[in-house]
């Protein structure tokens, strides 16, 4: 999607409206961001509920629900699905190993207050699962991953980042697979996103407990293998997982 270059009066006035301690990104990437923000040329349908919604939509509809207007969204990339099958293969088989909660890929609906969100992955924590219903989760997730796209970066940086904030939802990752930034939210005590810095390239969740990543592994080509990161996180020794590799090899020659 292109998008129109804004001159410094305009960058000045539209983040004068925000919060300063709400954007701790970069300059150049805020300028980006606040262009798309001016220009998104997104067109809701016609307003309805959102048990209306949720009849309308199929689990082909690539579609999100905001104070009662539905917004179109556009196809994932090949990138994107990798990073998400990935992060769902290593979290999902961290999470469903230690019985820590559920996991959930797009599409899957998110019920907030004023909207309906399809987030790239969410994770509930055992204690929230009452919150799943057969097709969406009534009530914010425990934890959200959004992987920013051109076509995204809007929602993802604006709309949905102060959505999650207010929703109160604990940890919200942020990956950007055309810049290769992840950038990593916590709410604080006064209940808004911190974020948390990287210690030698590695993140520790909040709220999936003991689980944690190098930030290296969401972009190399391809990408690693993630029963060889859950040994890592294990805490396994290599000749083991190399044991392991070499079992499945010989098994299927």
């Amino acid at each position: 999607m292109s998008t129109r270059t804004l001159n410094d009066s305009e960058v000045y006035n539209a983040e004068d409206s925000w919060p300063n301690d709400s954007w701790p990104i970069p300059q150049e990437l805020r300028r980006q961001l606040l262009a798309v923000l001016l220009d998104r040329d997104e067109q809701p349908l016609r307003e309805m509920s959102y048990e209306e919604f949720l009849e309308w939509a199929d689990e082909d509809t690539l579609a999100e629900w905001v104070d009662g207007k539905v917004i179109m969204t556009s196809p994932a990339s090949n990138r994107h699905q990798q990073l998400v099958s990935f992060l769902d293969q290593l979290a999902g088989l961290y999470v469903r190993y230690r019985s820590v909660g559920e996991l959930r890929i797009a599409p899957f609906q998110m019920r907030l207050t004023n909207s309906g969100r399809e987030p790239d992955l969410l994770f509930i924590r055992t204690e929230h699962l009452d919150r799943l219903r057969s097709t969406y989760l009534d009530g914010p997730a425990d934890l959200v991953i959004e992987i920013i796209s051109p076509e995204s970066i809007g929602r993802d940086r604006g709309d949905k980042f102060f959505e999650y904030e207010e929703a109160g939802i604990p940890e919200f990752w942020l990956l950007d697979p055309q810049t290769q930034r992840a950038e990593f939210y916590q709410l604080n005590s006064a209940g808004r996103y911190q974020p948390i810095q990287t210690l030698d390239g590695v993140y520790r969740s909040a709220v999936i407990s003991g689980f944690w990543l190098r930030e290296e592994w969401l972009w190399q080509e391809p990408l690693p293998l993630p029963f060889k990161l859950l040994a890592e996180i294990a805490g396994l020794e290599a000749s083991l997982v190399e044991q392991f590799e070499q079992a499945l090899r010989n098994k299927f020659v």
